[in-house]
C-alpha cells in the first residue's frame, strides 16, 4: 500500500441506526458534533445512520422497506407498469 494516504486520527465512535435504535462502537475518522454516553460510562462521538446491517432487508431476511423520503413510493409510481409484470 502507498504510504501517507490513510488518515492517522482513528478514534472510537458510536454508530446509531435510526430505524431501529441499534448502536455499535467501531473506529472511524468521520466527524461528529453529537456525543452519546454508553453503558460503560464513557462518552463517545455519535454518528446517526438511516440503515445498517441490523435493519437492511438483505441482512435480516425480511422484506421491510425503509422509506425516509418517499423514494420507494416515487419509484413504484414511476415504474408501476413494469413492476406488475
Amino acid at each position: 500500500m502507498r504510504k501517507g494516504i490513510h488518515p492517522d486520527n482513528y478514534r472510537l465512535v458510536v454508530f446509531k441506526d435510526m430505524s431501529n435504535g441499534e448502536t455499535f462502537i467501531t473506529r472511524s475518522t468521520a466527524p461528529s458534533r453529537e456525543t452519546i454516553k454508553m453503558e460503560d460510562g464513557v462518552e463517545y462521538p455519535l454518528i446517526k445512520v438511516e440503515i445498517s446491517n441490523t435493519s437492511h432487508p438483505f441482512y435480516t431476511g425480511k422484506m421491510k422497506l425503509v422509506d425516509t423520503a418517499g423514494r420507494v413510493d416515487k419509484y413504484m409510481n414511476k415504474y408501476k407498469k413494469h413492476v406488475k409484470k
